[in-house]
Order: C-alpha cells, then structure tokens, then sequence
C-alpha cells in the first residue's frame, strides 16, 4: 500500500460531506485502486478509511459490496476485504469479453462518427504526451480512454459501462507488471495503426486489426504477469 494513501484519501474528503452516498465512495476507491494507490493483494483497513474518509460504517461496507461485485475487491473470511489479484482464468476471461465488446462495436457500424474519431484520436495524444515524458502509468491511463472510445462507438449505455468496468479489472494486472513501459510501450504505434483506419472510414478493417491486437496483447500480458511471479491458476 502507499505510504501516503491516508494524505490522498484526506483530500478525498472534501470530495465527500455527510450524505455521501457509497456509490460516490465506491468512485474514490476504485480510482485510488486503478492508480495503484491500493496495490493487487492489499488488505483495505474498514477503520483507518472510514476515518480518512470521515463516512460511516455502513457506507463504506456498501462501497466494498459494490466494488466487490466489479471484481476489484473480494472478502476474505475471517481476513477482511482485499483488493484482488486477478488469475490466469480471470485474464483469458477478459480478452474473451473484450472481443465481444470493441470488436462487436466496430463489426456493427455502418460509418465511423467524426465526433468518435476525435475522442479515439485524443486519447492517442495524451498517450504521446505521456510517453514523452516517461510517464508509463499514464500512458496505460490513455491506452483505456482509447478502448473506452472503441466501446463507445457502439452507442450503448451498457456496452460503455461494462467495458469501464472490465478495463478497471484489468488495471489490477498492469498494476502488479514491475516494467510498465514494457507493457504499454508496444501498443502507442497499434493504437494509431487502428485509429488511421478508422479516421479513414473502414470500420471492417479496424475490427480485423483489433482481433490480431488483442491476440498480441493477451500473450504478452499473460507472459508479463507470469514473470512477476504473482499469477494464480
């Protein structure tokens, strides 16, 4: 856990006032926990957040509940609520959903909105930013608002939050990777590849690209993952 997690959680706090409700506090953990703030296998203390939180009892176990059923916590008997560290199984699961989702959003369109071209396009930027100055954590932030714009197109209020919820799921492996410049570094040119091809108007052969992408990148993560040493079966 980060030393400092009590001092970020603080400023939270202004964030929150005295009718909170847990889905809000739920939206404070999950992104401390996709920042890295609260690492794969840590254990969440109930009394030191609710205090840095300044929020009952009941909303925080609220706000595990939730963030549980995402997939980000799980509870332990006897132990307590630990942010989780995804398995083999749970990796390949993702990909599975993944193809169903982005590639099934790009197999359904018709012609590709400007509007969604320059959101896909944005993220790229930000993420040429970011690897510009040697910001690999933030270039993994980039690299899902571009799949969450890929989701997007699918003009689904659902499609959009299950992929928002997969794609946190799936920081928790890229938080536990030691070399996160090696993760995320191959996918700046592929992302583009992809975005040239939609900004050219050929849904068909981005969906084709995005098939062999996430083939490429469901190996190498796994093979990251695995070096680690913190993969479960």
């Amino acid at each position: 856990m980060d030393e400092d997690w009590g001092v970020r959680l603080a400023g939270d706090r202004a964030l929150l006032d005295r009718g909170s409700t847990a889905e809000r506090v739920a939206d404070i953990l999950r992104q401390r926990i996709t920042e890295g703030v609260f690492r794969p296998g840590t254990r969440l203390s109930e009394e030191h957040l609710r205090e840095a939180l300044g929020v009952s009892r009941n909303t925080l176990r609220e706000a595990f509940r939730l963030l549980a059923h995402e997939g980000l916590l799980e509870h332990q008997l006897n132990r307590g609520v630990f942010v989780r560290l995804l398995t083999v199984e749970d990796i390949k699961d993702l990909y599975a959903l993944r193809r169903i989702l982005e590639c099934g959003a790009l197999r359904n369109l018709t012609a590709v909105p400007a509007v969604a071209v320059d959101r896909v396009g944005a993220a790229i930027a930000a993420a040429d930013e970011a690897a510009g100055r040697g910001d690999w954590a933030a270039v993994g932030t980039a690299n899902m608002r571009f799949h969450q714009a890929i989701a997007d197109l699918a003009g689904s209020r659902r499609v959009a939050e299950a992929v928002r919820a997969l794609l946190a799921e799936l920081r928790l492996v890229f938080l536990v990777v030691a070399d996160p410049r090696q993760l995320h570094e191959p996918y700046t040119a592929a992302n583009r590849a992809l975005y040239e091809l939609l900004a050219a108007g050929d849904p068909a052969a981005a969906e084709a690209a995005l098939q062999r992408y996430f083939d490429d990148a469901e190996r190498q993560l796994l093979a990251a993952y695995a070096a680690t040493g913190a993969l479960v079966s």
